[in-house]
């Protein structure tokens, strides 16, 4: 029973993939709450609890769409109406958009970077759980995510940061056929790492 569960884990863990084109049904209530039990076990340094999340769906998309337009527009002079109308009509893209963002607490020993990361992690772990139910997700920033009249339009405070924004939903197309990765190209031991010139 536990190698099963670990296999499962695994296989979803290696098979996941970002789908743009997402439709309804959306999480349940319920559904959600267990996707959120899973992103609540993200590392976490001195239990800070870094991690916030705020769900639109329904109307509430149409005034994130607002929200996100009027701040780039206030940061990016000279968009066009067809760039404008893409960044207001982006979160219709999906039934249900998750904002992620990290709460940073003034600490001694968990700097700021640990406190964006362990909120990076819990919103990994709340797309692997929504994938793991058979659900698609897709991760986007961009300059909206970095934009401080977006925070400001959102209400959060100087010692929050937007992670990003999770478009969720039942995926439109099957999962992508995504390259193999080679673990050589990617890892190697400590002898070979300082053996560089």
């Amino acid at each position: 029973m536990t190698i099963k569960k670990k296999l499962t884990l695994l296989e979803g863990l290696k098979n996941r993939v970002s789908h743009p084109r997402l439709t309804e049904p959306m999480p349940t209530v319920e559904e959600l709450a267990h996707c959120y039990d899973a992103a609540f076990r993200a590392p976490d340094h001195a239990w800070l609890r870094p991690w916030r999340f705020i769900e639109c769906r329904g109307n509430e998309r149409e005034q994130l769409g607002a929200i996100l337009a009027s701040g780039l527009e206030k940061e990016i002079p000279g968009l066009s109406e067809q760039q404008m109308e893409k960044v207001k009509n982006g979160p219709l893209r999906a039934p249900l958009v998750i904002i992620c963002y990290a709460h940073i607490s003034d600490h001694p020993k968990v700097p700021v970077l640990e406190q964006q990361i362990a909120a990076g992690c819990a919103a990994h772990s709340l797309i692997m759980a929504l994938y793991a139910q058979g659900y698609g997700a897709v991760w986007r920033t961009g300059d909206v995510a970095y934009s401080q009249s977006v925070k400001e339009a959102m209400k959060l405070d100087v010692n929050e940061q937007i992670i990003g924004f999770l478009y969720v939903g039942t995926p439109l197309a099957e999962d992508k056929e995504v390259p193999k990765l080679e673990k050589d190209d990617f890892v190697t031991s400590l002898a070979v790492q300082l053996a560089k010139k």
